[in-house]
């Protein structure tokens, strides 16, 4: 048989694993969830040997599903949220949490704990923004990191590794300290087109002198796809899996996404992948650095070697979707039966009204802050046109114009890129939206873009499985595995009968925004 890798990918809430064969062709996948810890005060942690357990089981349960031996299998790889993994000197879990629990040791991604430090980074002014938009977020790991020291300095005394969450997995699996170029660059302010990537000025500034005491940090990271060695004997037994398997230098979700629906594509900078979910996140790619305004970035080699990637993205979106589902009088749980249910009832409502439904209201969708391209965290959500009508009607309505803000939304980050350099006509989707099909109706219509839904299974794990592929040698290169891997996608044109409307509603949007903007100056 011919090797075959396994993707590992770890999301907000559970562990999922893909075996894949030489063509890219998804064999077998399993889920299992993983467990988060969600104070009064809003702060969101993982337990790190939680995820390893559902990642552990996921893999045993993909190998089993696919019907393929352990010796089967050269690579493997991990993708993982951008979340925070604080571990001892003797590698121990570290308390991040209000209850002091051991076991709580990960800051999750979405947690914005650390807004009035991401601010105090901001502050500085320093060289290192111009690679994060020149606005520090406090999903980044810099104010995540202060925020433990200031607030739990108990914790941060006894911390002595630190972790980017896809960088603790091949950690655990191969016993390996290498960090992936993707999440240093991206996360933790590491300039990868530098000889000298660190800039340890930056960190005494915010009072982070002591950073790289704590860290056990390489001096240069390991582009995606480079070996690691390979599996432990502790690690190969969790998994299933044998020591002759090679670990890869993994990366973060989204850019896990990036590279398995436009890595190795002609025409790159055309291009955009948008990876949506929880949260959604825009990659784009071209052969030079091209920054833009409340934009991540550009980081060099945080997905391919050779070129600079810019990030772009909203924090809520799938997320935004349930809150309105919980918070609405006819709502409830948001669960699948839930959302199918109001978009039945949505198309039911769009037969009758067309594109016009509850066109008096608007949403501007920054519940969570605005990530891109206002790059401001404090931001809040708009919901202007509300009636006393607490029917599940108006709940459908409010659900159909949310929808559209997330796509406005989109449209706004796609407006910053193409003001800068690029030339996007088509987006290549991927993630939980594309089992809704309002947003991947919006998301063409909206944006006026080709979009692309990839038909070849679960892009995410896709991309990880490219980086294990050349982490094994089944390929000479990451390039190499991302052409060779590229799945198909199934193509959506914009409905040209819809422009008008959603261009108008797009000048209220950004009306939407100033007004905002002008009532924060007021108070």
């Amino acid at each position: 048989m011919d090797k075959l890798v396994c993707a590992v990918d770890v999301g907000t809430g559970s562990a999922r694993a893909g075996i894949f064969n030489r063509a890219g062709h998804l064999l077998g996948r399993a889920e299992h969830t993983i467990a988060m810890n969600r104070s009064s005060s809003g702060h969101a942690e993982h337990d790190s040997e939680n995820i390893w357990s559902a990642v552990s089981a996921s893999v045993r349960d993909a190998r089993q599903q696919a019907g393929v031996a352990a010796e089967d299998i050269a690579g493997i790889s991990f993708d993982a949220t951008c979340s925070t993994v604080f571990r001892g000197w003797s590698g121990e879990q570290i308390s991040v949490s209000d209850d002091g629990e051991a076991r709580w040791d990960t800051i999750v991604w979405l947690d914005h704990r650390a807004l009035a430090e991401a601010d105090e980074c901001t502050a500085t002014g320093h060289e290192v923004l111009k690679y994060v938009g020149g606005v520090m977020s406090p999903e980044m790991a810099t104010p995540k990191l202060m925020w433990v020291k200031r607030h739990r300095p108990e914790s941060w005394a006894r911390t002595g590794q630190l972790f980017d969450l896809a960088d603790f997995l091949t950690y655990k699996a191969c016993g390996s300290l290498a960090r992936s170029q993707c999440t240093l660059a991206a996360k933790w302010t590491y300039l990868a087109h530098e000889r000298e990537g660190w800039r340890h000025d930056f960190f005494a500034s915010v009072g982070l002198a002591d950073f790289f005491e704590h860290a056990s940090l390489p001096a240069r990271a390991s582009p995606v796809g480079a070996n690691l060695g390979l599996l432990t004997e502790d690690a190969a037994k969790a998994l299933g899996l044998t020591t002759q398997c090679h670990v890869g230098s993994g990366m973060i979700d989204a850019f896990a996404g990036a590279l398995g629906v436009i890595g190795g594509m002609p025409g790159i900078e055309r291009h955009l992948a948008l990876i949506a979910g929880t949260s959604s996140c825009v990659m784009a790619m071209s052969p030079e650095p091209r920054a833009f305004a409340g934009g991540w970035g550009p980081y060099y080699g945080a997905a391919l070697p050779g070129l600079w990637l810019s990030e772009g993205g909203q924090s809520a979106t799938g997320a935004l979707l349930d809150h309105v589902i919980r918070w609405h009088g006819a709502g409830g749980e948001p669960e699948a039966a839930m959302h199918q249910a109001i978009t039945e009832r949505i198309l039911q409502l769009r037969a009758i009204e067309g594109l016009d439904l509850a066109g008096r209201l608007h949403v501007l969708p920054d519940f969570h802050g605005n990530r891109s391209p206002l790059a401001d965290p404090h931001a809040v959500g708009v919901i202007s046109g509300l009636t006393l009508d607490a029917s599940f009607d108006s709940l459908c309505r409010l659900y159909w114009r949310t929808a559209v803000a997330i796509a406005l939304g989109t449209r706004n980050v796609l407006d910053a890129l193409n003001g800068n350099g690029y030339v996007i006509d088509t987006l290549h989707i991927t993630g939980g939206h594309t089992r809704n099909p309002l947003l991947m109706e919006l998301y063409a219509d909206a944006t006026a873009c080709t979009v692309i839904e990839p038909v070849g299974g679960d892009a995410v794990l896709l991309g990880t499985a490219m980086a294990a592929a050349a982490a094994s040698d089944i390929y000479p290169s990451l390039a190499d595995a991302c052409i060779a891997m590229r799945q198909e996608g199934r193509a959506r044109r914009p409905n040209p009968a819809a422009r008008a409307r959603f261009d108008r509603d797009y000048r209220v949007f950004l009306e939407m925004h100033r007004q905002r903007q002008a009532l924060d100056a007021l108070v």
